[in-house]
């Protein structure tokens, strides 16, 4: 089953000027799409784009799932100064609608895999950029949504916490959620990711599994950073030529 469907022909921040263009793709329940592509491409464009966030959009983006509901995870945290911990996750848990038993219950227990607990009560302001992030993806983890949407998750994490994250990921997959994830850390997006979307000059230049990627671009051993690079350079070949 589908939780999302994008076709978007063309959307900007200026009803005169398309950043991207021909984004077509889907996100099925227990799936997780790795979005991917060189600074400016156009990913976090996509990203708002999906999320509605964008005045200028000629397509339509429709949530599928069960719910027709998403959490964002964002790259840079989005912090209150005078908020602490745990009031930022009751915020969290009220734009959610979750009760209070649900807030409880899952919001210690991502404290606790995070190691965040002892500073439950604690500016997040104050934290490091690690430490920050972890707020960011429990308040997005406790939703239990349809669809989470999830940019540059690995900055700043250290190996433990890139191992929780990566294991939550799992259990959410297995629950039935669908992820879109922006990352530059393609090591792990080929470990990870069901499919990909590799967006380069505003649009889809490659989509598929990796082995779909391969045979884009001829190289059928190749990693996905060797197919990353390969295409990205044919791309820009053709629009130099243009």
């Amino acid at each position: 089953m589908q939780v999302l469907s994008v076709d978007i022909q063309h959307a900007g921040y200026e009803a005169a000027q398309s950043v991207i263009r021909d984004i077509h793709f889907t996100v099925r329940q227990g799936e997780l799409v790795g979005i991917i592509g060189p600074n400016g491409a156009g990913k976090s464009t996509t990203i708002k784009a999906v999320m509605g966030l964008l005045d200028h959009v000629v397509g339509t983006t429709d949530l599928c799932g069960p719910n027709h509901n998403y959490a964002y995870i964002p790259e840079q945290p989005i912090l209150y100064d005078r908020l602490t911990l745990w009031e930022h996750l009751r915020l969290a848990a009220a734009a959610h609608e979750l009760s209070d038993d649900a807030l409880h219950t899952t919001a210690i227990d991502l404290l606790r895999r995070f190691r965040l607990e002892h500073v439950i009560h604690h500016y997040p302001t104050s934290f490091s950029k690690g430490m920050q992030q972890k707020v960011m993806l429990i308040a997005g983890f406790m939703a239990k949504p349809d669809l989470y949407i999830v940019d540059e998750p690995f900055i700043g994490l250290d190996p433990h916490a890139m191992k929780d994250l990566l294991d939550i990921l799992r259990e959410e997959l297995l629950r039935g959620a669908g992820v879109i994830m922006s990352t530059h850390m393609l090591d792990t997006a080929e470990r990870i990711c069901d499919r990909y979307l590799l967006i380069h000059q505003g649009t889809i230049a490659a989509t598929g599994t990796l082995q779909d990627i391969r045979m884009h671009c001829s190289m059928p051993e190749g990693s996905l950073l060797d197919c990353y690079t390969t295409i990205c350079a044919r791309s820009d070949d053709v629009y130099e030529d243009a």
